[in-house]
């Protein structure tokens, strides 16, 4: 199997990720909290200033954007 091109923003992802479902798990954070940090963080990529990083900030905004719409950082029932 082929390593992918960013392990270490990978595995970032993945921890980050858990770390959202047991924050919502344990009730620290309620899923709209969590949503609300997704979106935040999308927002921020969709409104970076124009540069050579705007392919990046996009396909960052987009991959957000998935998870939100896949519901992978809450677990609804």
């Amino acid at each position: 199997m082929p390593l992918p091109n960013d392990i270490a923003g990978t595995a970032a992802l993945a921890i980050c990720e858990s770390l959202l479902l047991a924050l919502n798990d344990r009730k620290v954070l309620p899923e709209q909290e969590i949503v609300g940090i997704l979106k935040d963080a999308a927002a921020a990529h969709e409104n970076a200033p124009a540069g050579d990083d705007d392919a990046l900030n996009a396909a960052v905004a987009a991959l957000i954007n998935s998870i939100l719409a896949g519901g992978n950082s809450v677990r609804r029932p």
